[in-house]
C-alpha cells in the first residue's frame, strides 16, 4: 500500500530509480517476499542499475526514504527485521481461539525421520526469507546475529544431544557472508555444538561458497582488513568479501528445500502429514461444535 505523507520532488535520476524500486518489488511480492533495504539495494546492484558503494548505499536509502513519505512506494513492501513490535493476541470469544487453535494444529512431522534438521544463518534480517521457509519444512530456524551468545550455543547443543541419544543424525544446515568473519563462523558453530552436545555435530554451509559466487555473480565488497581473521581469509580468497543479503531470495530459499528433500524419507513424512490432517480435522470438528 502506497500511502502519502510529504511532497517532494525528484529529479528524473531518482524518478527512474524509483521505478526500477517498484519493479523489483512487484517481482518478489508475487512470490510472497517482503524485503529489507539492503536486500533491495543489492538487487539494484544486482541488475546492474546502480554501483556497489557506500555512498551509493545511503543515496539509495535517501530516496526510498522519500519515495515512501511522498506515496511512490509501497510502505509494507520493505521491512526493518530488526525493530519487531510484539503485540499481544486477543480473542472475542471461547470458540475463537479454539478455531485459531485447530487451523494452527501441528505434530512434529520429523519425528519418524532419522535425521534432525534445523538451519541456522548468520543475519536476523534473512529471517523473513528463511524463517518461513524452515516453517513449512516443520524445522528449526535461528538466527546467529553474527557469532552466537555462549549461551545460546550451550542449549542448541544440549537439544542436539538429546537428538543423538534417540540415535538420529543431525544436521544443521548454515548460511553466512563470504567474508573472514562469515567464514569462521561455520568452524565455530561446528566446534562449540559438538563441545556442548557432547557428540561430532554435522554443519553443512549451504551459502555463501565460492562456488556460488562464480556462478551467482553476486556484488562483491572490499574484506575488512580489521577484522582478526583478515589474513588467513586473504591467503585464500584474496581480499574481496560477498554479502549473504546480495542473493536473490527465492535461490536460498530453493537451497534449503533442496538440502531438506535430499535428507527426508518422503513415506514416513507422508504418513505424518496425514496423521496431522486427521488430527487437525477432528480439532476443526470440535471448533465448530464449541458454540453450540
Amino acid at each position: 500500500m502506497k500511502e502519502f505523507y510529504i511532497t517532494k520532488n525528484f529529479s528524473a535520476r531518482s524518478l527512474s530509480v524509483i521505478d526500477q524500486v517498484n519493479v523489483i518489488l512487484e517481482e518478489y511480492r508475487a512470490d510472497g517476499y517482503v524485503l529489507t533495504l539492503r536486500q533491495l539495494y543489492y538487487q539494484l546492484v544486482a541488475r546492474g542499475f546502480i554501483e556497489n558503494t557506500i555512498r551509493s548505499y545511503k543515496r539509495i536509502v535517501d530516496i526510498i526514504g522519500n519515495a515512501r513519505l511522498a506515496g511512490l512506494v509501497d510502505w509494507y513492501m520493505l521491512t526493518d527485521r530488526n525493530r519487531v513490535t510484539v503485540s499481544p493476541p486477543h480473542w472475542e470469544s471461547p470458540a475463537e481461539i479454539v478455531d485459531a487453535a485447530a487451523k494452527q494444529f501441528a505434530i512434529d512431522k520429523w519425528e519418524r525421520q532419522p535425521v534432525h534438521v534445523e538451519v541456522m544463518v548468520e543475519k536476523d534480517a534473512l529471517s523473513g526469507v528463511l524463517g518461513p521457509a524452515c516453517h513449512r519444512l516443520d524445522i528449526l530456524f535461528t538466527a546467529n546475529k553474527g557469532y552466537n551468545s555462549l549461551s545460546n550455543m550451550h542449549d542448541a547443543g544440549k537439544r542436539l544431544a538429546k537428538y543423538i541419544q534417540e540415535g538420529k543424525d543431525v544436521v544443521i544446515l548454515y548460511f553466512g557472508d563470504h567474508d573472514p568473519s562469515g567464514i569462521d563462523m561455520t568452524r565455530d558453530i561446528t566446534e562449540r555444538l559438538s563441545l556442548f552436545s557432547g557428540y561430532p555435530v554435522q554443519v553443512d554451509r549451504l551459502a555463501l561458497n565460492y562456488d556460488q559466487i562464480d556462478a551467482l555473480n553476486p556484488p562483491p565488497n572490499p574484506a575488512k582488513e580489521t577484522d582478526s581473521r583478515y589474513q588467513v581469509y586473504l591467503r585464500q580468497f584474496g581480499d574481496t568479501s560477498w554479502e549473504l543479503d546480495a542473493i536473490e531470495p527465492r535461490a536460498l530459499v530453493e537451497m534449503v528445500e533442496q538440502a531438506v528433500s535430499d535428507l527426508l524419507d518422503d513415506d514416513l513424512w507422508e504418513e505424518s502429514v496425514e496423521e496431522e490432517n486427521d488430527m487437525r480435522e477432528d480439532l476443526e470438528k470440535f471448533a465448530k461444535g464449541y458454540g453450540k
